[in-house]
């Protein structure tokens, strides 16, 4: 016979044949029930925490010395590598599969703000393949492959009216018909529902962000945020140069493509390394446009923060539609570009 303790310690663990279940395994409990309207009111209860701390001192001291070394002089706010993209195939020296899907963002939000299309909601994505044609190593689009735009809306629009508006509205003020045919495929809003959005819905950014806010999956990435970041941390600084390096290689007609590699070492002022590859486009020799890189551009934290002006509040043109091939370059400073033939 099961003594009254035994049979209560049974009931605490389910009465599991081999004992208390691991939390990973024990069943979880029911979600709570959906809200009854998709939007928070107003009214919804809520809190904001802010706790702020200072920098490490381990990192500051190694960094900036906390505060005693000269703007020559500070190091990376630590290790990594970053790179910077250029390619003549659109005007802003940018990938047109990029350019046409932050553009075609842009333009959902246009829309919605002015009224033009009113069951439009805040969230939405969007994504652009395209066809190219190799060039020796330049890549030159040849038509639109498919276009995928989901957009959060009014619960009582129809699929059929969402489709019409994103085609007349978004879809054919941004992208060029040139690049479309009868063959171009769409998917708009293929989810079939789209009501629930932003973080109520889906933190769906996740490892998506750092690739609209660069080049979108063109080039390379180090794996490094942009936001957030002061300059001494060279995930943001170190990818704005090398931007602007990549850029000035290709205005300057050195080469149709380029990407341009940096990497630090936490508390280390100067680079490990700067690379360039043109993808064999380059009208000279990559060391020799190496060479023309490192004549004109200073990689190091506190100087590429001067250069650049990266201390004056300029971020929060950043927060969408991508931090490169933008305008005005006041503002974008590692857009201008620099002639590396002078």
């Amino acid at each position: 016979m099961k003594g009254e303790r035994e049979r209560e310690r049974e009931r605490e663990r389910g009465a599991h044949p081999r004992g208390l279940l691991s939390p990973l395994l024990a069943p979880s409990p029911p979600p709570p029930p959906p809200p009854s309207s998709p939007l928070l009111s107003p009214s919804t209860p809520s809190q904001v925490l802010v706790h702020l701390e200072e920098q490490s001192p381990d990192i500051g001291q190694g960094v900036h010395g906390l505060g005693t070394k000269a703007l020559e002089d500070i190091g990376a706010g630590d290790q990594g590598h970053m790179f910077g993209y250029a390619t003549d195939e659109t005007p802003e020296l940018m990938p047109l599969t990029h350019m046409l899907a932050t553009q075609l963002g842009h333009r959902l939000t246009q829309v919605r703000k002015d009224g033009t299309v009113p069951w439009l909601r805040p969230d939405g994505k969007t994504q652009v393949s395209i066809e190219y044609k190799k060039e020796g190593g330049a890549m030159v689009p040849v038509r639109v492959h498919t276009i995928l735009i989901s957009t959060q809306h009014s619960p009582d629009v129809t699929n059929d009216q969402i489709a019409k508006d994103l085609q007349e509205h978004v879809i054919k003020p941004v992208v060029p018909a040139k690049y479309l045919d009868d063959a171009t495929i769409y998917h708009l809003n293929p989810s079939g529902r789209f009501v629930i959005g932003g973080p109520h819905g889906d933190a769906g950014l996740t490892g998506r962000k750092i690739i609209i806010d660069t080049y979108g999956g063109w080039g390379a990435h180090g794996g490094g945020a942009f936001s957030g970041k002061d300059p001494t941390k060279v995930d943001r600084s170190g990818a704005y140069i090398a931007r602007q390096a990549a850029k000035s290689i290709v205005a300057s007609g050195l080469a149709r493509r380029a990407l341009v590699q940096v990497s630090y070492a936490i508390g280390v002022a100067q680079p490990l390394s700067v690379h360039v590859d043109t993808y064999g486009t380059g009208t000279i020799p990559d060391r020799e446009i190496l060479a023309k890189v490192m004549k004109n551009f200073d990689f190091r934290p506190g100087m590429i923060a001067r250069a650049l002006d990266l201390y004056k509040p300029r971020y929060l043109q950043t927060a969408a539609y991508g931090h490169f091939g933008r305008e005005p370059v006041d503002v974008f400073t590692w857009e201008k570009t620099k002639d590396l033939n002078a």
